[in-house]
């Protein structure tokens, strides 16, 4: 194990994140708040404590899938904890928990939340729970990436690690040029949402905050309606941008270089779309009785349909009172996700893709046991490790969420609460049903079982293995072999 890469890569996490704190001081200083002091005291802190930590440079720079993993794994742990400590320090949070939960929903992108009255944040901390989204969304490390040098393949084990979906691959030759691409995909969709909010009549703090929980798929809003008491303009403009954020940025990239085709044949878009209109016309039919015309009826399907697929989790209709098919519909996209290499959550309509596939497959070998049946997409055929891979991730993925859902029954709550609230949680959705519900919220749970609920946010925006190496057994051993010791220099 190369401890000096990954105390390296802490110390760069922690630099950054003292950079990212500066934003919400300079806030605060707008807007005249004293709050601002204690995040430019943090971020001070922060900044010092990187700077110390990276003053001896590494002996060697080269490192694996194991170090990819834990450097990811607890980068992301590191930038939580630091994060919160501004929400303690204002007062704004009654518990160093409370204010750690919050930071975790911001940075995992799933928005849960456990404030009862969201307007009684100041500018600072509305806006630092708002771009803990946005830092999160793409991921800290690949922003990083595109900054700092590091070696192409050690660039790829942290990249593997953090990017979310079955398999994860290079745009260009170059690591940091891929993670640069993507970044600059995602600055051009966030500014484009941003300037069509301020067009439709939002204040300049306002579209950014709201463009910063769209962009990065979170859903923290700037008030306990969310984005109900917004104009009919505001929510068309978030249900688009939180659709584009759903979308494989690699798709993108396809259209910027000019391969329209090949971007158009994406089979996990095609189906994507065809699940998110399909669950938006099913919903407006049971519901179209509940409003004026059949357009709102639909409108108010598709931002809820939209908002759950994404993983964003705004609302502009409290769900829990529309009929049992519709509300089953929003569980099951709480499943199933945005699309691989977006900046949503979720199981992945990729991975779907794939499983149903295998088993296809299967099931044809059954009847035709000669035939050589294998899974392929967008007409290519995908790899046995990635099949395997996606059937593996399945199989830990429900185990997973049934312990989750046993643990959270101990306190007591019903059913539909416990459970959704670990499917949203777990697939970084934000409001799930009854207590939980879009005008609900979680500080009603114990401290364990936020405790619960933060590692299922954590494990589920980086796809379980980064945080399940964690645990492995001689994980954190040094290499045995003089040979593999001296790879990673720590033989001299």
């Amino acid at each position: 194990m190369n401890y000096s890469m990954i105390r390296y890569i802490l110390c760069s996490v922690l630099g950054f994140e003292g950079l990212f704190l500066l934003l919400p001081a300079l806030v605060g200083a707008i807007y005249g708040e004293k709050e601002g002091l204690v995040y430019l005291a943090v971020a001070a802190a922060s900044l010092l404590l990187g700077m110390l930590g990276r003053i001896k440079k590494p002996k060697s720079s080269v490192f694996y899938s194991r170090e990819g993993f834990s450097a990811v794994s607890l980068s992301w742990i590191v930038l939580s904890l630091v994060g919160a400590v501004p929400l303690r320090l204002t007062g704004e949070f009654p518990s160093y928990v409370d204010a750690l939960f919050e930071t975790i929903s911001g940075f995992t992108t799933t928005g849960a939340s456990v404030l009862s009255s969201v307007e009684e944040l100041t500018h600072a901390t509305a806006f630092w729970r708002c771009f803990t989204h946005w830092i999160g969304g793409m991921g800290v490390l690949v922003f990083i990436m595109a900054i700092l040098p590091l070696s192409g393949s050690s660039s790829l084990h942290l990249m593997r690690a953090e990017s979310p979906g079955p398999s994860v691959g290079k745009l260009v030759p170059k690591i940091r040029s891929t993670a640069m691409i993507l970044y600059g995909i995602y600055l051009l969709i966030t500014l484009s949402e941003m300037v069509a909010l301020k067009i439709a009549g939002m204040s300049v703090f306002e579209s950014v905050t709201l463009t910063f929980s769209t962009a990065g798929t979170g859903g923290f809003g700037l008030v306990n309606t969310s984005i109900a008491s917004y104009t009919l303009a505001v929510q068309i403009i978030i249900t688009v941008f939180m659709l584009l954020c759903s979308i494989n940025f690699n798709v993108y990239y396809l259209f910027l270089i000019r391969r329209p085709k090949d971007a158009l044949l994406n089979e996990e878009v095609r189906y994507f779309l065809i699940i998110v209109f399909t669950s938006a016309a099913l919903i407006t039919v049971s519901i179209h009785g509940q409003y004026k015309s059949v357009f709102y009826a639909f409108h108010e399907a598709l931002f809820q349909v939209a908002s759950v697929v994404s993983t964003t989790g705004f609302a502009t209709a409290d769900f829990n009172l529309w009929p049992e098919f519709a509300k089953m519909i929003l569980v099951g996209l709480m499943f199933i996700g945005a699309c691989a290499g977006s900046t949503g959550g979720g199981f992945k309509v990729s991975r779907l893709m794939i499983v149903f596939r295998a088993v296809k497959n299967e099931i044809q070998s059954v009847t035709h046991p000669r035939s050589v049946q294998k899974v392929r997409m967008d007409g290519r055929r995908v790899p046995d490790n990635v099949v395997k891979s996606a059937l593996c991730y399945m199989a830990g993925y429900f185990l997973i969420l049934l312990i989750s859902i046993l643990l959270l029954s101990l306190n007591g709550y019903d059913m539909t609460t416990n459970v959704t609230a670990v499917i949203a949680t777990f697939n970084n959705v934000g409001p799930g049903l009854n207590m939980v519900g879009p005008t609900g919220n979680f500080g009603a749970f114990n401290i364990f079982s936020k405790f619960v609920l933060m590692f299922d946010m954590l494990i589920g925006r980086l796809e379980l293995f980064p945080m399940l190496v964690l645990f492995a057994p001689g994980m954190w051993r040094l290499p045995a072999r003089r040979a593999d010791r001296k790879e990673l220099g720590l033989d001299i």
